[in-house]
C-alpha cells in the first residue's frame, strides 16, 4: 500500500508541475476545470446520489454554472485584482466562515446541512470558488509560482500537523469529525509554514514589513487548508465512507487530494488581491 501510495504521489506531482509550468494559463485552467468536474462527480456520491445518470447531471450542472461564471467575469490579465472576482471570493470566504461553525458543532449541525439538496448546494460553494481562485491566480504574471506556493503551504500544514500531532498531539481538534487531528498538530503545521516562509524570505532578502504580510497570508492559508480537510471529513463521516473515491491508487479520490485546496485557494486569492500592491 505504501509503495502504491508513493508511486501515485510521484506521478501526480510530476503531472501537476508539468501542466502548471508547461501549459499556457488557459490550458492549465481548462485542465483544472476537468479535475473539478470529476470532483463534482465524487461530491454527488458523498451527498447521497446513487444513480450514475443523476450524478452525471449534477456534474454537468456544476460545469455549466462554472462556465456561466467564466463568461460573466471574462478572462484578462490581472483579473484577480478586479472587483467582480474579489466580491465572489469574499462570498466564498464567508461561506467557509460558516463552515467552521458546522464542523465545530458536528453532528448536531447535520440537521442544517444533512439534507441531500443542501449538501449538493454545498458542493457548489466548495468547488466553484476553487476554480475561480485558480483562474484568478493564473491571470497574474506570477500565476504558476503562486499556485505552486498555495499547494506547498497546504502540504506544509499537512506534513507539520501530521508529525507534530503524532509526536505530542493530545488535545483533539475536532474529535467527532477527524479524531486524528489535534491542536498541537495544527500549531505544528503553522510552525512549519513560519519556518519555511521565513527561510525563503531570508534567502530572497525580503524586507521585514513585506515578510510580515507574507507570513500572515501563509498562515491564514494554512489554517484554511485544515478547514477544507475537516469539511470533507465531516461529509464523509456523515455518509459513512472512508474515501471520496478510488480513482487514485493508495490515495482514494480526487476530493481526498484537493480537500485542503478547496478552502486554501479562495482564502489565499482573496487576501492576495487585497494586499497585492503591498507584497
Amino acid at each position: 500500500m505504501l509503495k502504491q501510495r508513493v508511486i501515485t504521489g510521484l506521478v501526480l506531482a510530476i503531472s501537476f508541475l508539468t501542466a502548471l509550468f508547461a501549459l499556457p494559463a488557459l490550458g492549465f485552467i481548462s485542465l483544472m476545470a476537468v479535475v473539478l468536474a470529476y470532483a463534482a462527480w465524487e461530491w454527488s456520491h458523498l451527498a447521497g446520489l446513487e444513480s450514475p445518470a443523476v450524478r452525471g447531471l449534477y456534474m454537468l450542472v456544476v460545469v455549466a454554472i462554472g462556465g456561466a461564471l467564466a463568461t460573466y467575469l471574462g478572462y484578462e490579465q490581472d483579473i484577480l485584482l478586479a472587483e467582480k472576482p474579489r466580491f465572489l471570493l469574499l462570498i466564498a470566504c464567508t461561506w467557509w466562515a460558516i463552515a467552521i461553525l458546522w464542523v465545530q458543532s458536528y453532528p448536531s449541525s447535520a440537521i442544517l446541512w444533512g439534507r441531500r439538496w443542501i449538501c449538493l448546494l454545498m458542493g457548489l460553494l466548495v468547488l466553484l470558488p476553487m476554480g475561480l481562485a485558480i483562474a484568478g491566480l493564473m491571470s497574474l504574471a506570477e500565476g504558476p509560482t503562486l499556485v505552486l506556493a498555495v499547494v506547498l503551504l497546504v502540504a506544509l500544514a499537512d506534513i507539520g500537523g501530521y508529525f507534530v500531532g503524532r509526536a505530542i498531539g493530545r488535545t483533539k481538534l475536532a474529535p467527532k469529525v477527524s479524531p486524528g487531528k489535534t491542536w498541537e498538530g495544527l500549531l505544528g503545521g503553522q510552525l512549519a509554514i513560519i519556518i519555511v516562509v521565513a527561510a525563503s524570505a531570508w534567502f530572497m532578502d525580503v524586507e521585514l514589513p513585506r515578510l510580515g504580510l507574507w507570513l500572515a497570508l501563509a498562515m491564514v492559508t494554512g489554517l484554511a487548508s485544515v478547514l477544507g480537510d475537516l469539511l470533507e471529513s465531516m461529509i464523509k463521516r456523515q455518509r459513512g465512507v472512508k474515501d471520496s473515491g478510488t480513482i487514485l491508487p493508495g490515495h482514494g479520490g480526487v476530493l481526498d487530494r484537493i480537500d485542503g485546496l478547496t478552502a486554501a485557494l479562495p482564502v489565499f486569492s482573496l487576501v492576495l488581491s487585497l494586499l497585492y500592491h503591498r507584497l
